[in-house]
C-alpha cells in the first residue's frame, strides 16, 4: 500500500484530496447559511440529527442533508461528484482502461432497505486505502473507530460506549510469552476486526492489540519491527480445532497467524510485496493474498507456498473475501473492479463487477452466500445477488467517505460507516423480507 497517511484531525488532512472533499461546498452552505445545528447533548442529539426509516419514507434525506435549502439539487450534486471524483491509482489509467472494457451490472435489486442513520456515531479513517473499520457482531452491536477510540454502538438503545482509547498508554493486563508488557503509547489504529468476544486492532507502526470483550483491559500486545510495517488488515476466524485465531496482513510483506487462546504466533509467511489483505477459505486450506501487485495469490495455509495466482486486475488490490461455499472468492482492486473467482478454474473470473467512482476497498459475503457487498471509497455500496450470478445489484447511494461496511452474522443488518466533516454517521440497512402470509391480514 501507499505509505502515506493523514492525521486524525480533519483540518490537517494531507493526503489525496480527491478522495476526501466530498460535500465541502454543500457543508459550507449548511454551516454558513443557517442550516441544521448539531446539538451534542446526549439526550437531544438523536432527536435532532438522526434519520429514521419513517422520516425517509416521508421524504427526508437519509443523511439529513437539507437539499431544499441549498443552491444545488441532490441530483445535480451527484452528477458533479461522478464527473469530478478522481480515483487514486498506483498504476496510471488503470481505472480508465476498465471503464473502456467493462460494463456495470444491472441495477434494480432491493435486498436491504434503509432503517436508521445516526450522527451521534462519528466514524473516522486513518489511511485512505484502508477501510475495514466497522464490524457488526450482531444485528444490534457494532464496533468502529472514532479518532483514537474503538466505540461500541448498540442500535437497540442508541447507546454508545468507548471500548478502548489509544490516545494514551495501552498495556496488556495478562502475561503471555512474547507480549510487550510495556504496551503502546499514542497508537494510530489503521485496521480493526471484531468477532464474537474477540477484538484485534492493528496499528500504523505494526502494532497489534488483542482484547477479549468479556474481560477488562487488553490481553496481548505485540508489534513488528520493520520500518514500513503498517498493519493493513486483520481477520479473526475459528480454527479447525475450535479455538479462535487471527491473521494479520502487513506492509512488510508478512502474513502472520496467531492463536488467540494462548496469544502465540504460529505461522509467519513472507511475500515479495506489501500485503494489503488476506483471507482464509472456509475449509481453512487456502489463503487469498492480495497487495501491491497486479496478481492475487492462493497459498497453502499450512506452509504459505503459492498454489496458484489470479490474473486480470490492472492495479493493486486491497480487499478479498471467500464465499461460504468454499469454491468462490472475490478480490477488490484500485482499478474500480471486484472480480469473483472459482477455485476450479482460475483462468478467468466468474464475473467482473465495476464500481461507479473508485477502488473497491472492502468486500463482504453474506453468511448464507446469497449476497456480496462491495464498497467503494466513497458514496456507493453495491449489494450483488450471488444466486443470480452477480448480474443484478442494489446500489446504496449517499455522500461521504466509507470507513467500512459490515453485515451482521445473521445477515439481517448491513452497517456502513460514513466519514465526513459535517455528516459523519453510521447508516443501518435491514434485510427485506417477503411475508406473504402476513400481508393477507393487512
Amino acid at each position: 500500500m501507499d505509505y502515506r497517511m493523514h492525521n486524525n484531525e480533519v483540518e490537517e488532512v494531507d493526503y489525496v484530496v480527491d478522495e476526501i472533499d466530498v460535500l465541502d461546498f454543500v457543508m459550507d452552505d449548511v454551516e454558513g447559511g443557517g442550516g441544521d445545528q448539531v446539538v451534542y447533548d446526549h439526550d437531544m442529539v438523536s432527536k435532532v440529527t438522526d434519520t429514521s426509516c419513517a422520516q425517509a419514507r416521508r421524504g427526508r434525506d437519509i443523511q439529513g442533508i437539507p437539499w431544499d435549502r441549498l443552491n444545488i439539487t441532490r441530483e445535480s450534486y451527484r452528477q458533479t461528484r461522478l464527473e469530478q471524483y478522481r480515483n487514486y491509482e498506483n498504476i496510471p489509467l488503470s481505472g480508465d482502461a476498465v471503464d473502456k472494457k467493462c460494463k456495470q451490472k444491472q441495477k434494480g435489486g432491493n435486498y436491504y432497505e434503509f432503517f436508521h442513520n445516526t450522527r451521534l456515531v462519528k466514524p473516522t479513517i486513518l489511511h485512505f486505502q484502508l477501510r475495514n473499520l466497522v464490524w457488526a457482531t450482531s444485528k444490534h452491536d457494532v464496533y468502529l473507530m472514532s479518532n483514537y477510540s474503538i466505540m461500541h454502538w448498540l442500535s437497540l438503545s442508541h447507546n454508545m460506549t468507548e471500548i478502548l482509547n489509544f490516545s494514551g498508554h495501552v498495556a496488556p493486563t495478562e502475561k503471555h510469552a512474547g507480549s510487550l508488557l510495556e504496551g503502546f503509547t499514542h497508537t494510530q489504529i489503521s485496521t480493526l476486526a471484531v468477532k464474537d468476544d474477540f477484538l484485534v486492532a492493528g496499528g500504523f507502526q505494526g502494532e497489534l492489540a488483542c482484547k477479549r470483550l468479556d474481560k477488562h483491559g487488553v490481553s496481548f500486545c505485540t508489534r513488528t519491527h520493520d520500518d514500513n510495517a503498517i498493519t493493513n488488515a486483520v481477520e479473526i476466524y475459528d480454527s479447525l480445532s475450535g479455538g479462535k485465531h487471527f491473521m494479520a496482513s502487513n506492509n512488510d510483506g508478512g502474513v502472520r497467524e496467531y492463536d488467540m487462546e494462548i496469544f502465540q504466533l504460529i505461522n509467519h509467511f513472507h511475500f515479495p510485496w506489501p500485503v494489503n489483505h488476506s483471507s482464509l477459505s472456509p475449509d481453512r486450506k487456502f489463503i487469498t493474498v492480495v497487495g501491491d501487485h497486479l496478481n492475487g495469490l492462493i497459498v497453502d495455509s499450512s506452509n504459505g507456498k503459492t498454489i496458484a495466482s489470479v490474473e486480470g486486475h490492472l492495479d493493486y488490490s486491497f480487499a478479498s473475501a471467500w464465499h461460504p461455499g468454499g469454491q468462490l472468492f472475490a478480490t477488490g482492486n484500485q482499478d474500480k473492479t471486484c472480480r469473483v473467482w472459482d477455485l476450479r478454474n482460475l483462468s478467468s473470473p466468474v464475473s467482473v463487477l465495476k464500481g461507479n467512482m473508485g477502488a473497491v476497498r472492502s468486500l463482504r459475503f453474506s453468511s448464507n452466500g446469497q449476497f456480496l457487498v462491495v464498497a467503494e471509497p466513497a458514496d456507493f455500496v453495491h449489494v450483488y445477488d450471488a444466486n443470480l450470478n452477480y448480474e443484478k445489484r442494489q446500489e446504496i447511494d449517499f455522500f461521504g467517505e466509507i470507513s467500512g461496511v459490515s453485515l451482521s452474522p445473521d445477515d439481517e443488518s448491513l452497517y456502513i460507516g460514513v466519514w465526513d466533516r459535517t455528516y459523519a454517521s453510521l447508516l443501518q440497512y435491514n434485510k427485506r423480507h417477503k411475508y406473504g402470509y402476513l400481508d393477507s391480514f393487512m
